[in-house]
């Protein structure tokens, strides 16, 4: 495994991270530890010893004293610390070893004996001298020999005698001292420093694993974060040289990393695509240009060794001569266009117009076609449907939908041009019954130069530019757009603009 220690990498400042967010947890952890040590120890040790001591009475009184005696047994291993039971004033089960605390076990004791008459529970702290030991002691009256238990009532804090003890007085009626069965339970109260330090010691152990823990679990989380983007930057500056049609796919389980993926794998594509249009854009515009140039050189060169002194020679010459200059200044022109619109650089000027009177005088030149070569085009518009927009920008789009729809509109030649109202909106398509263009061409027909497989009935030259210039037309009128095609049975191209009233 190669480790790359990039102070800006993801793996460094993860792991970074990692050990900061550990070392937070345990500085927090611990100071937290010493707090409530500080505040809650000894209250914390009181409320056990109680606790311990109501469940020991309560299995007295439900089980016996023998159940009673393997409760204290547990409770005493359990939370360290020292349990005797009583009955009859001698000590006849231990808990434990009484050994280590016969002198607070002695001074309870006494306590008890020298309890008020009506208490039946003591509580307290014995301090040995002889040790520096502070214990915490509780001593209960279980019951008398009826071995009904005695339930401790209202108690009252008392402060005690030299020996730091406390008793708690609980109300409760008083029986013959031989009669009785008592519980003490003895609790070291260990010095919090003692504690703290311990504590620490352990805390340093467990801080000193949780770190090594972090750095491991850093390192498997950065390299299987690090390693796919490092093998997607790596494709990625292949493709920057060049080398389209990289595959970026990654082995990566993470959602972020694998989007990233098929995001530069589609970009990658889509930048293979790109330069195929490029390369072909280059050539489609040199062999336009060239043609046009190639019969104007032609052209001229007849009319000086040929035609010149031939007046009708000359004119038919000089009539090709025009004509691809004029295709040529079209082609120019469109190019310059397309190229202000992209750039967002051409202004237009919105208006309310006439549909049905732009369309009607776009139509003109196509009665020529009626006639000559059989070709139909059926219009069906209201006469009072007026639209907001660039009348002259709008004309350009129908003139180029039309000629398109002429070229492939099939064998019947006939197109359809409906305009009807939806709305706010007004729908306009043209329809022919051609032989459509397949559904994998159908996004790129509004590509520059883009050139469908179908072949069209009607030979023309045009510029290739023409629905590209249609599409950024329709773009900046902010107009919903589309192509609809069937293969074998022809195509629909429609747009949508606003309505408006009619100019005053």
């Amino acid at each position: 495994m190669k480790f790359n220690f990039d102070t800006k990498g993801i793996r460094f400042k993860t792991i970074i991270h990692l050990l900061i967010f550990t070392l937070v947890i345990i500085v927090l952890v611990v100071t937290l530890q010493i707090w409530f040590i500080d505040t809650n120890y000894e209250e914390l040790k009181t409320d056990n010893t109680e606790n311990t001591a109501a469940q020991i009475a309560s299995v007295y009184t439900s089980k016996g004293l023998d159940e009673a005696v393997k409760e204290a047994r547990s409770a005493a291993a359990a939370d360290d610390m020292f349990i005797v039971i009583t009955r009859n004033g001698e000590r006849r089960y231990p808990a434990k070893d009484d050994s280590s605390y016969a002198y607070e076990l002695s001074e309870t004791e006494n306590n008890f004996r020298n309890r008020n008459t009506d208490t039946t529970a003591i509580e307290g702290f014995i301090k040995n001298a002889s040790t520096e030991r502070r214990t915490f002691y509780y001593a209960e009256v279980l019951d008398k020999n009826s071995g009904k238990a005695v339930t401790p009532k209202d108690k009252t804090e008392n402060q005690g005698t030299t020996d730091s003890k406390a008793d708690k007085n609980i109300s409760a009626s008083q029986a013959p001292e031989d009669s009785l069965t008592v519980l003490y339970i003895l609790s070291p109260i260990y010095p919090q420093k003692s504690i703290i330090n311990i504590m620490q010691r352990q805390l340093g152990y467990v801080a000193l694993v949780s770190l090594i823990l972090a750095i491991l679990i850093g390192l498997i989380l950065t390299r299987k974060i690090s390693e796919p983007l490092t093998e997607i930057t790596g494709k990625a500056a292949k493709l920057a040289e060049g080398q389209y049609g990289v595959n970026f796919q990654t082995d990566s389980t993470y959602t972020e990393i694998t989007e990233l993926a098929e995001t530069m794998g589609k970009m990658s594509n889509e930048l293979e695509r790109s330069s195929m249009l490029q390369r072909d854009l280059m050539a489609n515009v040199s062999h336009d240009l060239r043609t046009p140039l190639t019969m104007i050189k032609s052209y001229a060169e007849m009319i000086r060794d040929l035609s010149g002194d031939i007046p009708e020679k000359r004119n038919a010459h000089l009539d090709v001569i025009i004509e691809e200059s004029d295709r040529l200044n079209s082609l120019v022109n469109d190019m310059l266009a397309l190229s202000a619109m992209q750039a967002g650089t051409l202004s237009m000027d919105i208006i309310s117009f006439n549909i049905h009177d732009a369309v009607d005088s776009i139509l003109a030149p196509y009665r020529v076609l009626e006639e000559k070569e059989g070709y139909t085009v059926h219009f069906n518009c209201r006469e009072d449907i007026y639209v907001e927009g660039d009348e002259e920008r709008i004309k350009q789009v129908i003139s180029n939908l039309l000629s398109n729809a002429v070229k492939y509109c099939g064998h019947d030649k006939t197109v359809f041009i409906n305009i009807r109202r939806w709305g706010k909106k007004v729908h306009f398509e043209v329809v022919d019954h051609g032989v459509g263009i397949k559904p994998e061409e159908l996004s790129h027909i509004w590509d520059r130069y883009y050139k469908t497989s179908s072949n069209h009935v009607r030979p023309t030259r045009g510029s290739g530019l023409g629905l590209s210039i249609v599409k950024e037309i329709l773009v900046m009128h902010g107009a919903k757009y589309g192509v609809e095609s069937k293969v074998g049975k022809g195509t629909t191209v429609w747009f949508e603009l606003n309505t408006a009233r009619p100019p005053q």
